[in-house]
């Protein structure tokens, strides 16, 4: 009777374990799973909706900005041109418009890119809008901004013009908050060495 019980028990717990593990497999969404690893996995459309493989960016420094048209960091577009004009060959900036700061970047992309055009001559990579931060953050500002995707870092933007340097190896080097203006020694010697 004993054996009996004893089988039954274990049968219960095992099927109630089965249930929780499904149960916790069904509540899972793709948004909860990041399937990227490196910067290289990423594909995501450009300003003018074309997709663009990261993959093509082996071997080049990257700095990828979170931008926006109506924000007092807004001057920076001068120095990310300068920068790209000067050291374009040593490193590929790469623009995010993001609204998720005070609002401070309403247009669609076809005002983003009319904006930026006319305002700062911006001929750098400028990618389609995406959010930064929350919870429809887009997968790559999840992976830089979680130390268990991209080995070390957790800070997300806190504002517009947050700065990211990723090496020629794909990996994360440096975080710049929106206060490091582009042009600054320390990016400039980042992106130049």
């Amino acid at each position: 009777m004993k054996k009996i019980l004893f089988v039954m028990t274990l049968i219960a717990f095992a099927c109630t374990s089965s249930a929780i593990k499904e149960s916790r497999e069904a509540n899972i969404t793709p948004n909860d799973q990041v399937m990227e690893t490196s910067i290289y996995d990423f594909k995501i459309n450009d300003i003018d909706g074309k997709e663009v493989d990261f993959s093509q960016y082996k071997g080049k420094k990257l700095l990828l900005v979170n931008v926006a048209s109506k924000c007092g960091y807004t001057p920076q577009y001068a120095d990310l041109q300068e920068l790209h004009e000067k050291h374009g060959d040593k490193v590929t900036i790469i623009g995010f418009p993001a609204n998720n700061f005070g609002g401070q970047e309403p247009g669609s992309n076809d005002e983003i890119k009319q904006f930026c055009s006319e305002n700062y001559g911006v001929t750098f990579k400028m990618m389609d809008k995406v959010s930064v931060k929350g919870v429809d953050k887009h997968p790559l500002f999840r992976w830089l901004s979680d130390k268990d995707l991209n080995g070390w870092n957790n800070q997300e933007p806190s504002w517009n013009f947050c700065k990211y340097l990723i090496d020629e190896d794909g990996k994360l080097v440096k975080f710049f908050p929106s206060s490091t203006k582009p042009m600054a020694e320390e990016i400039v010697s980042l992106v130049t060495a």
